[in-house]
């Protein structure tokens, strides 16, 4: 019985592993066929545009509905096309024939400028949508859309003689290793192992000599191996038999002598015993004198114990008092984030006015224009020189509303994205030069009336995965302390920021020409709530908020220097890639 279950088991594992691989490739096989049928396909409908797109757009161009409809029904007799929508320029459907899914919901009415691919909806039907362009007289109009639908049944049709073939190969390959693994199996292990279990099991113990096992089937292999070494272990086995009786001679003498030994032995305990019995005496008594040091030990453990409770319930209640004063802390920064959007959104404000009211009157003023042409059109009196100076005249009012036009498109995109990411921690990737640039644009309102000047010298290739956000609000507080603190009684202040490369992490330094800090100053920069200008409303969070931003949110590091009449300078090094927390 062990000879079989050894011989199945070997069998059935090499087998297992044979038919999860068989069934994995021919599964992997099944569903790559699947899908470079179905890009067949989807390359068929693509290639179906060249051949009737010019038929179906001139029946559209000339409203011939019954035309489009005919040539609707022709398209769905294609065995790979299952069903078939026309749309007309106002994106109303001509004819939807077949099957089909509702591209309102995806394209709604506007129609599709280039073809699209549809995806595979949970019912199996996907498509390609295409606009129908019709050209006359050099200008190309579009006059519709057409989306063509197959359906996974399609797909399954065609590769299905494909799927039986590659279903048979594997079965027919897998009957073939089962009969050649048992013949193997057989030859090689099962019977030789028989043979050699019988010649064990036929071997008397008392008659070793010249017993030996040997293998009648099989070249050398394993099994030959164990033969030789069970005959090895036969002779080892005889000749330990021998030392043996040499061995229980020599144990009846040893035993002799460990009698006299135990005599001499049971007189020597006597003599200690009498000792033993003075020392469990003192051991007593030095008992008695640890008991009465325990209890004084237990006395202080529980003194200490009591100290301990104490101490713990003080640390509770300071925990909670920091607690408190960190919520107080987060609701300040909070306040200073609104207040810094606040002025942002005041200073859009008024700086988009100005670019709009330029485009109202320059729109007031060409409509006044065309009036005038209409009215001198209608009196017969239009000449030439009339139009070439309204042309010229209505040039120079399209471009002034146009650059405006662009020019509050620019700010409220900027105040957009800044507004979004000073209000979000959401972490996206970011160019650095683009977005400073960004920030400085969202600040010019209050720049735009001082002779200060901000340059920014960075590559233009550094991407930045973080909050952009906390980017945003360091610049700000950064720019804002060196108008509002370093540039106090200034004309014509400098900030440079330089930012440098070094492949994980980027290297920015920010400075002013500003009137600087002293070092006592420099000392408490960082503090909550220190400001210079207490008086005048400054919360003193500003920088507080920038160190916070840097160190904890980007995982940074920031240092600063100044001194009095030398301006401020910060040097700022994060990663680009924000690190996981755990």
């Amino acid at each position: 019985m062990q000879q079989k279950s050894l011989s199945r088991k070997l069998l059935t594992k090499v087998l297992s592993v044979y038919f999860i691989l068989t069934f994995i490739v021919t599964l992997g096989q099944i569903v790559a066929e699947y899908f470079n049928t179905k890009n067949h396909i989807n390359g068929e409908l693509e290639t179906l545009q060249q051949t009737f797109s010019g038929s179906l757009t001139r029946a559209i161009w000339e409203l011939n509905t019954q035309q489009a409809m005919i040539i609707a029904d022709g398209l769905l007799a294609i065995p790979a096309i299952e069903g078939i929508i026309v749309r007309d320029d106002s994106g109303a459907v001509i004819t939807q024939l077949g099957l089909y899914i509702n591209i309102q919901e995806r394209f709604s009415t506007q129609l599709v400028r280039e073809g699209v691919r549809l995806t595979e909806q949970q019912s199996g039907i996907f498509g390609y949508t295409f606009p129908l362009i019709f050209e006359f007289s050099g200008r190309a109009t579009q006059v519709g859309d057409v989306t063509l639908f197959s359906s996974r049944a399609v797909v399954i049709d065609r590769i299905k003689i494909g799927i039986y073939f590659l279903i048979g190969n594997a079965m027919l390959k897998t009957t073939f290793l089962i009969i050649l693994f048992l013949l193997a199996f057989r030859k090689q292990l099962t019977v030789p192992l028989t043979e050699l279990t019988q010649q064990i099991e036929d071997l008397e113990l008392d008659q070793l000599e010249g017993a030996k096992v040997e293998i009648q089937h099989g070249d050398s292999s394993e099994l030959s191996v164990m033969a030789d070494a069970f005959n090895r272990l036969i002779g080892r086995v005889q000749d330990y038999k021998t030392q043996l009786e040499t061995t229980q001679k020599q144990l009846m003498l040893s035993n002799e002598k460990l009698d006299q030994q135990n005599l001499m032995l049971e007189q020597e305990v006597a003599r200690k015993t009498s000792g033993l019995s003075q020392a469990m005496m003192d051991l007593q008594q030095q008992k008695q004198e640890l008991e009465v040091k325990q209890q004084s030990l237990r006395e202080e453990i529980e003194r200490r114990r009591h100290t301990e409770d104490a101490l713990r319930t003080k640390q509770t209640e300071l925990e909670k008092i920091v607690d408190d004063l960190k919520q107080a802390q987060d609701r300040l920064v909070q306040s200073e984030k609104m207040a810094a959007l606040g002025g942002l959104v005041a200073g859009i404000t008024h700086e988009v006015n100005t670019p709009v009211g330029i485009g109202v009157t320059a729109t007031s003023f060409l409509a006044e224009k065309l009036q005038t042409l209409e009215q001198a059109y209608k009196d017969k009196t239009l000449t030439p020189k009339t139009l070439e100076h309204f042309i010229e005249e209505a040039t120079q009012g399209t471009e002034l509303l146009q650059s405006n036009l662009m020019r509050a498109s620019e700010l409220i995109a900027s105040f957009k994205q800044i507004a979004v990411d000073q209000t979000s921690e959401a972490v996206r990737t970011i160019n650095l030069a683009e977005y400073l640039h960004e920030v400085i644009r969202s600040l010019q309102p209050n720049f735009k009336k001082t002779h200060h000047q901000v340059e920014v010298n960075c590559p233009d290739n550094i991407m930045l995965s973080c909050p952009a956000g906390a980017i945003s609000q360091i610049f700000t507080n950064l720019l804002m302390n060196s108008l509002i603190h370093g540039f106090e009684e200034m004309d014509n202040g400098l900030i440079r920021i330089t930012v440098l490369d070094e492949d994980e992490n980027v290297d920015i330094k920010y400075s002013d020409n500003g009137k600087g800090l002293t070092q006592e100053q420099l000392e408490k920069l960082f503090h909550p709530f220190f400001t210079t200008k207490r008086d005048q409303g400054g919360s003193g969070l500003g920088t507080h908020i920038t160190y916070n931003l840097v160190r904890q949110t980007l995982g940074g590091s920031i240092s600063v220097s100044s001194e009095p009449g030398k301006g401020l300078h910060y040097h700022i090094c994060f990663p680009k890639k924000l690190k996981p927390t755990a």
